[in-house]
């Protein structure tokens, strides 16, 4: 989706822009430390909020913009995406 969403904001040819590198950095460090691991929920049902509240709205930001347009270019990926959507989140880790 940072892909997708640099392209079209960035100019960026086939690798993300310095801003969106580091995006992209950050939110694979925060979900590696997601106490939900493999069984995580989609961010937006998500109980836990994993990211700071300006990194936040930078993924949503991307998210609102790539989501739309993964179809095209990713279809097996958005239809694991619609998928992932509908589960329930699991019981909140201890």
């Amino acid at each position: 989706m940072l892909r997708i969403y640099c392209e079209a904001h960035h100019g960026a040819g086939g690798e993300l822009c310095g801003d969106c590198d580091a995006l992209r950095q950050y939110a694979e460090k925060r979900l590696e430390k997601c106490p939900y691991g493999e069984e995580k929920p989609a961010c937006n049902y998500c109980p836990i909020h994993c990211y700071h509240k300006a990194r936040r709205e930078e993924i949503r930001t991307v998210m609102r913009f790539a989501g739309p347009r993964m179809f095209r270019r990713h279809p097996i990926l958005s239809v694991f995406r619609l998928i992932d959507k509908k589960k329930t989140p699991p019981k909140r880790p201890e």
